[in-house]
């Protein structure tokens, strides 16, 4: 049970302050754990880490290739098993409660590999199913995914019709003005929305038990009382269906031949489209809906690109959403530079010639919002040029910044184009989103099928914070406009309690701990935001001096800054502190003791929650070189600052 504390300065046992020998003794041992991960091209790459939908819809899309091998899905299935609840659910980040389309999802992979409804795992799960909704109460993707397993009709599923290709980018709801993901994700369901392909489960994985009311199968489309965008958006869905009913569709053809070359163009210059999961996988469903078989060259190249996610072992295979090499490699730098590794270490060196190879300097999505901004982002994965983001470009940029490396002009240049990208970035609001610009009609959440909670990408806290800490490493400071504007959306942003939101990670303390880092290093002036800020750190530090946060906060404001304590949150916390507070000031003391304490003989942290968010209320992440890099890095700027 996640500790939990009143919002009052912590009046537990102070501890000595730490003692320079333990310290030196931690971030020695974490850099030389972090130092010993990194790969022989020079990339650092951590397991990413997520719910079990994942291997629950692979085991479908096994079933979809033709490609059902027993003992694989066996072990996607064992998977699954161990992670169910004792009410019978699964859900969707550690510590969670059962989630509905998790179980859903579950259920069907179950029984798809062969699991009897009558044995008593799958009993309870059918329960617990109808007692969080039924599957009537399911989102949009979920119910796409059985419409072409066959076990539920296209009546439950929303239109995703192709004609969008056809709106033009002054039109609000045209696909740019989708966040990168969604679109990625989207474009290739309008193929198979078009083509309404079946690739029939078999009688056996029937879920018809799983209705709560048979006679309801479409609650999820019932308008609500007054006149709004859900209701307007309602009324779009029901003519569209009508449309798709009819025999003659002017324009089908060429929508779908539109979404079709869209998708195969983003095939290039990417492993997989997007480089993630689920557009991914789609992509595939829908090359084979045009005719493709997966032996095809276009679909066999996208089917060996997702099965580099898998993790098999000896009894289990799950998978990952995507592959963070480019985000892992800039922080680990990042890290070992601030513990004092050398910026000529050879090690650190061969990270360096890796990330340039890995700039972007040719066109992407970005460029339509975004007409004046010249290509030098970096992205997540290994290669997903059309898809370059603004965190991990910033990461990358405050990593090289202090690197000394031999060809000089080259970093130099790479540093130069990738901060005027960064830069070309900015919102109209002055903050910074992750892949767009300005992509911020919030009215378009209430697409039927935008129930993923990640239609857009607008500004956020932690990813603006990130870029102001970035330009403030590089001279500037709070007097240039761009600063001043992105400082002014920032005090905005604050809670009135004194914290920020967390978009990417977990959650206030995450944003917390960003801006203040962002305000220290540009110099800016904040009336009292930045001591509110700190105090709120210091009140919701914990009795052991840690710092930890659930996810249940995105959902339920009591739980803000509030969880079972984490290294990586602890580190966020301590980094916050350090940028208000003297290192001997005692809340700082404490963090620092219970991350000297906490660490492992391996030379890392302890970690089972997740830290990490992809979509808010919907998808989390679990990093697991989170636990190493951050405490690192913290504990060495604490160093350095004694």
């Amino acid at each position: 049970m996640a500790h939990r504390v009143e919002l009052e300065a912590p009046t537990a046992h102070l501890p000595h302050p730490a003692g320079k020998d333990r310290l030196d003794s931690t971030v020695e041992k974490a850099a030389s754990l972090l130092r010993s991960l990194q790969h022989d091209d020079g990339y650092w790459l951590g397991e990413l880490e997520a719910d079990t939908t994942l291997e629950s819809d692979y085991i479908f899309y096994l079933h979809v290739l033709g490609r059902f091998d027993r003992k694989r899905v066996t072990k996607l299935a064992e998977f699954i098993r161990r992670r169910q609840l004792d009410d019978g659910g699964w859900n969707i980040y550690f510590g969670g409660p059962s989630e509905l389309n998790a179980t859903v999802k579950a259920y069907f992979a179950l029984k798809l590999a062969g699991h009897s409804p009558e044995l008593p795992h799958m009993v309870r799960a059918c329960r617990r199913v109808r007692e969080i909704g039924g599957l009537e109460r399911t989102n949009s993707f979920t119910r796409l995914y059985l419409a072409l397993a066959g076990v539920i009709g296209w009546e439950m599923v929303p239109a995703i019709p192709p004609e969008l290709m056809f709106l033009p980018r002054w039109v609000p709801i045209n696909i740019y003005e989708m966040s990168s993901w969604t679109r990625a994700i989207v474009i290739p369901l309008t193929i198979l929305y078009a083509r309404k392909p079946c690739w029939p489960a078999p009688s056996h994985a029937r879920i018809d038990e799983l209705f709560c009311d048979p006679s309801r199968k479409t609650a999820a489309f019932d308008y609500t009382p007054g006149f709004n965008w859900r209701n307007a958006f309602l009324g779009l869905d029901r003519a569209l269906k009508l449309y798709d009913r009819l025999s003659w569709k002017p324009g089908r053809e060429r929508a779908v031949r539109r979404a079709s070359e869209w998708m195969l163009e983003h095939f290039e210059r990417s492993e997989g489209l997007a480089a993630i999961y689920p557009a991914m996988m789609n992509s595939i469903f829908a090359s084979m809906a045009l005719g493709y078989s997966p032996d095809h060259p276009v679909t066999a190249r996208q089917i060996d690109e997702l099965a580099r996610f898998e993790i098999e072992e000896a009894d289990t295979l799950r998978v990952q959403p995507c592959l963070s090499p480019v985000w892992d490699t800039g922080i680990a730098v990042f890290a070992l530079l601030e513990a004092g590794t050398s910026p000529a270490d050879v090690g650190l060196r061969k990270a360096a010639h890796w990330l340039l190879q890995k700039q972007i300097l040719g066109g992407g999505d970005w460029q339509i919002k975004n007409r004046d901004g010249p290509p030098g982002g970096w992205a997540f994965e290994f290669r997903n040029d059309f898809y370059p983001d603004v965190d991990d470009t910033a990461f990358v940029l405050m990593a090289l910044q202090n690197l000394s490396y031999p060809d000089y002009a080259r970093l130099a240049k790479a540093i130069d184009v990738g901060l005027k990208w960064l830069v070309s970035m900015q919102n109209k609001d002055g903050g910074w989103g992750a892949f767009d610009r300005d992509n911020d009609h919030t009215f378009l959440n209430q697409i039927p099928f935008a129930d993923h909670n990640a239609m857009l990408d607008p500004s956020s806290p932690d990813v603006t914070a990130r870029v102001v800490e970035c330009l403030g490493r590089f001279g500037w400071t709070a007097s240039h406009p761009r600063i001043r504007r992105a400082v002014e959306y920032l005090l905005k942003e604050q809670h009135p309690a004194g914290p920020w939101y967390g978009r990417w990670g977990v959650n206030y303390i995450y944003g917390t701990s960003g801006v203040l880092r962002a305000f220290a290093a540009v110099g800016a002036k904040t009336n009292g935001a930045v001591e509110r800020a700190v105090d709120w750190l210091r009140c919701v530090q914990q009795d052991d001096g840690g710092f930890g946060e659930s996810i249940a906060s995105y959902d339920d404001s009591t739980w803000i800054g509030r969880g079972e304590t984490t290294a990586s949150q602890t580190a966020w916390g301590l980094s916050g502190l350090l940028t208000g507070l003297p290192p001997n000031d005692p809340a700082v003391q404490r963090a620092v003791e219970y991350l000297i304490d906490g660490q492992n003989d391996e030379g890392s942290w302890d970690e089972e929650p997740f830290t990490g968010t992809g979509f808010p209320k919907v998808f989390y992440l679990k990093y697991h070189l989170y636990r190493l890099y951050f405490p690192l890095s913290a504990l060495a700027r604490y160093r350095r600052m004694k």
